[in-house]
């Protein structure tokens, strides 16, 4: 199409009539006027000196006591502002600072960097948004959209936060805040929300860490795990005052890509907590003295008469299971040591002769003999620190579904290769459970490796989280071969495998990884639940409290 400079006298719809009708034989004028008439939006052309050349029929819905459009062709930006003023069409919100500022205001939409939408309130109430453009011609395009339910909308959601006793804030897909309350601007040392409108949540965080109002041990690191839990799907914390008063913190993703942060004050119910948790205390200690005392003196009596029997017990339990722990310990600890040291013998007294890729293949077995012995010996610690009662937790809220979808993503390639398909599509966020996050990560990662391990080819691994009442249970289920019954109760056991684990091709572990992932969930006050049928799968169920 050849390039056309629109005239001051010629209407938006008659030129480019024009130059459809240089290049296509016929007057098109009416059909683009029914076009930009049909619009449920205003357009309005102007010329370079700013006067109108063309207004669609919508531009009279909108002001309705002007003139026909028709009728207003020519005539400038400002005397059209004026015609609206005069006919009473400007509401009193947009004329808070007299109609002359009102005046220079709209006309500043049109001068060189400065095309920002403009709202203006109408005296019916209705809402309008002004966008403007500058075009090549040296002229502008401006379009009008009735906008009032959704500048209602917005309206009434800033007043629902503003009675709210939470603090709210909503953040837009580039992390910006684009709304909130009083009571967050003030927690996050603003006088006012359009202080902070605008910034950045990470330059938000750091400012209010930074501040002093909070009481924070490690400020950087706080910062470092604030924005860490940003980024998760949703998350939860605690964050106390430093005058006493204590929030929680939710943070999680909206379905337009942005995040909503809420603080919800918690003093009176950890105040509560505490209290409660103390008096339970004492009454529990006061209980158990009382008890001790009622007891104690037939425990003495019954005590004599049970020691031989219990020693002579212990003794012979004692040295089954050492006979037990020697000689599986023997069998596992040789394997991959016979593997390792062989494999090095052979490496070393034929290094001269071995091509490149029959080195990666015996240097590949030696790391898996190594990894092998060290996973055993980790387990055999962590299973020695448990019964020693050693084995500290580091309980936090920590989200379900989340840990479920890293362990798929910890051994997605190991189930690539057996073309095998972990669904994790029933791991909802937002179920937090009450646990130390190392433990609950090697309780997950150990079930899904086994799960990936004993499914064949082609099979699936499901996984889900679910909550019911004030427990949360992590399922982990496979289609694999599945244990016989008999077999359930004795795998728990340190050290037992089941007939499972022979049909594979190659031995697998040191039967210790369900026995610590037991003994873990227990520790938590949990329980681990399994389930087969021979043939048809495996599955095991952690149970652990809620958050």
């Amino acid at each position: 199409m050849r390039a056309f400079d629109w005239g001051p006298r010629l209407s938006l719809a008659q030129n480019v009539a024009t130059i459809a009708e240089g290049e296509a034989g016929f007057d098109t004028t009416p059909f683009v006027l029914e076009a930009f008439d049909s619009l449920r939006i205003s357009v309005t052309v102007f010329d370079r000196y700013a006067r109108l050349i063309y207004a669609n029929t919508q531009y009279n819905y909108l002001f309705r006591s002007l003139p026909l459009h028709e009728t207003l062709i020519g005539m400038s930006y400002e005397a059209l502002i004026r015609l609206e003023l005069a006919g009473g069409e400007i509401g009193m919100p947009s004329l808070l600072d007299g109609e002359d500022a009102f005046v220079e205001r709209r006309l500043a939409q049109f001068s060189s960097g400065d095309y920002r939408p403009f709202d203006i309130v109408l005296a019916d109430g209705r809402v309008v948004e002004i966008k403007a453009r500058r075009v090549k011609s040296g002229g502008w395009i401006a379009t009008w959209t009735d906008v009032t339910d959704s500048r209602h909308v917005y309206q009434r959601l800033e007043d629902a936060i503003a009675l709210s006793a939470d603090a709210y804030a909503f953040f837009d897909a580039r992390d910006r805040l684009v709304m909130c309350n009083t009571l967050y601007a003030h927690l996050h040392g603003a006088q006012s929300p359009g202080e902070l409108r605008g910034w950045a949540f990470g330059d938000i965080a750091v400012r209010s860490a930074r501040s002093g109002r909070f009481a924070l041990e490690d400020v950087e690191r706080w910062i470092e795990r604030r924005l860490e839990m940003h980024q998760s799907p949703a998350g939860a914390l605690t964050m106390t005052t430093t005058s006493g008063l204590s929030y929680l913190v939710r943070d999680r993703a909206t379905r337009d890509g942005g995040r909503v942060v809420v603080f919800t004050d918690a003093t009176d119910q950890h105040r509560a907590e505490a209290a409660l948790e103390e008096q339970t205390q004492t009454l529990t200690i006061t209980r158990r003295a009382l008890a001790r005392s009622k007891d104690e003196v037939a425990k003495r009596e019954q005590y004599l008469a049970d020691l031989n029997a219990k020693l002579g017990a212990v003794e012979a339990e004692a040295d089954t299971a050492k006979t037990t722990l020697l000689r599986t310990m023997s069998h596992e600890l040789k394997t991959p040591l016979n593997a390792i040291i062989g494999f090095s013998d052979l490496m070393q007294q034929m290094a001269h002769n071995l091509k490149a890729e029959q080195v990666a293949e015996y240097a590949g077995l030696i790391h898996q003999g190594g990894t092998n012995l060290l996973k055993m010996i980790m387990q055999i610690l962590d299973l020695t620190k448990i019964a020693a009662g050693r084995y500290e937790l580091q309980r936090a809220g920590i989200d379900a579904g989340g840990m479920l979808w890293m362990a798929r993503d910890d051994f997605s390639a190991r189930a690539e290769d057996k073309s095998i398909t972990i669904d994790a599509d029933q791991c909802p966020v937002g179920l937090l459970v009450q646990a130390d996050e190392n433990a609950l990560r090697a309780m997950c990662g150990q079930l899904v490796e086994n799960a990936v391990h004993f499914t064949p080819a082609g099979g699936c691994v499901t996984l889900g989280a679910t909550q019911t009442g004030k427990h949360i249970a992590l399922t982990v289920s496979d289609n694999g071969p599945g244990v016989d019954a008999e077999d359930l109760a004795r795998i728990l056991r340190p050290f037992e495998q089941s007939a499972r684990n022979r049909s594979t091709e190659h031995s697998y572990g040191a039967g210790l990884g369900l026995t610590l992932v037991k003994e873990l969930a227990e520790l938590h006050g949990g329980t681990l639940a399994i389930a087969s049928t021979p043939g048809e799968g495996f599955t095991a169920v952690i149970t652990l409290p809620a958050a």
